[in-house]
């Protein structure tokens, strides 16, 4: 499975362990950004964003402080579902009744074991389809 990735510099530090610790069981492509130095977060949302809407990329994972500034970013893209996950269930959820594709990590918020505990349950996770198949068409708008 190949997941892209990216951060601003709240999200840096948990994005290098992410990577270091998923490594062998994913293909991982780091969009940046490459330091802890200050950057704007929607400029990495963006890029990761646009690689999803455009079918180059299928899965993501994005990082802010928060998580909020790159959710609300990310979604801004026809076909991305970004979610922000704080936990385990969170994550569950997200896959299983949204079929979120991106998944969008608090890194104030959580230590790395949890954050590797909700990538786990995330990417195992498959979409139910059923009633919520519909619910999910619904979510691009379209203008």
């Amino acid at each position: 499975m190949k997941i892209i990735i990216a951060s601003d510099h709240a999200g840096y530090e948990l994005k290098e362990s992410i990577i270091h610790n998923f490594r062998s069981k994913f293909t991982i492509e780091d969009l940046g950004t490459f330091s802890s130095e200050s950057v704007d977060y929607p400029d990495f949302a963006h890029k990761l964003a646009k690689k999803i809407e455009n079918d180059e990329a299928q899965w993501g994972i994005l990082l802010c402080g928060s998580g909020n500034g790159v959710a609300m970013t990310a979604n801004k893209h026809n076909n991305v579902r970004a979610a922000l996950s704080w936990n385990v269930e969170i994550a569950r959820l997200a896959r299983c009744h949204n079929n979120a594709n991106v998944l969008v990590l608090p890194a104030r918020f959580i230590s790395s074991d949890l954050a590797f505990e909700i990538i786990n349950c995330f990417f195992s996770t498959p979409f139910e389809g059923g009633r919520h198949a519909l619910r999910v068409t619904k979510i691009n708008y379209n203008h």
